[in-house]
């Protein structure tokens, strides 16, 4: 007798089977998407959002200089690209080289943030304020390069110079943009579990969430990501962040729907 006769003989319903599998693979779907304990610190992991001191909000004691010396730095190495990055997109349909965005920034402020233009001149006026997907037919030629190596977003070495943003923290969000793959997808990010607790750090180019958080799992996901960060930031796990987002950059792995490592 088959698995599925035998359970029917013990009286267990096919739905409550249903149900259990669904369990299981909603319990799967959730460790797939969990963090290397390591990104933790001293914390250690835990399922619930993590609470954010204000200690914690403000950032260890290097970090502003960190961030600004650092972003010199990238400013000068990466001249030539800059260069070549904004010849390539004028070219391809003659539009603006620049795109630039209303992003939430710390403590609920609002900040402009600056990017290459990777979609096509206006997508927000002609498409709506709508969340990148796989294959966005608004992106260009030259953009799926720069969004695959996230090197369209090199212009906001000038945020975190001028101290907008961090080199790690949580992305800067645009403003309420409507999820693709979430059930209330017109819901504010005001609304969404976490948001006031990662709007307490400073945006980054880079970090937890970024790197380990699957591209289209929910908002609620990725802002307990960002809350975990603020009770283990520190020089050293904002080095390695960075390492590890050089090496996805490197592999062209920045657009993968699964893991980008």
């Amino acid at each position: 007798m088959g698995e599925e006769d035998s359970r029917r003989a013990e009286g267990v319903p096919m739905n409550a089977e249903k149900l259990e599998l669904n369990q299981v693979c909603q319990e799967r779907s959730h460790n797939d998407a969990e963090l290397p304990v390591w990104v933790y610190g001293g914390r250690g992991p835990s399922r619930e959002t993590p609470a954010v001191s204000e200690k914690e909000a403000r950032g260890y004691f290097l970090k502003r200089p960190f961030d600004a010396v650092v972003a010199l730095i990238g400013l000068l190495i990466a001249a030539p690209l800059w260069i070549v990055f904004s010849v390539a997109i004028k070219l391809e349909d003659l539009g603006p080289v620049y795109f630039t965005q209303e992003r939430w920034g710390r403590n609920k402020s609002k900040i402009r943030v600056y990017k290459f233009r990777s979609m096509v001149p206006n997508a927000v006026e002609r498409f709506g304020n709508i969340q990148a997907q796989e294959h966005d037919p608004r992106v260009t030629r030259v953009g799926r390069l720069l969004r695959a190596t996230s090197l369209d977003e090199m212009p906001q070495l000038l945020n975190i110079f001028k101290g907008d943003m961090s080199w790690v923290g949580p992305r800067a969000l645009p403003i309420d943009e409507v999820q693709v793959r979430e059930e209330e997808r017109h819901l504010p990010d005001e609304a969404i579990a976490g948001f006031d607790t990662r709007s307490r750090l400073r945006p980054g180019l880079t970090g937890i969430a970024q790197i380990f958080a699957p591209r289209d799992v929910p908002r609620e996901r990725k802002y307990r990501f960002d809350a975990v960060y603020a009770g283990s930031q520190s020089l050293w796990m904002d080095m390695r962040l960075i390492l590890l987002s050089l090496w996805i950059t490197v592999r062209a792995r920045w657009e993968a729907r699964e893991s980008k490592l």
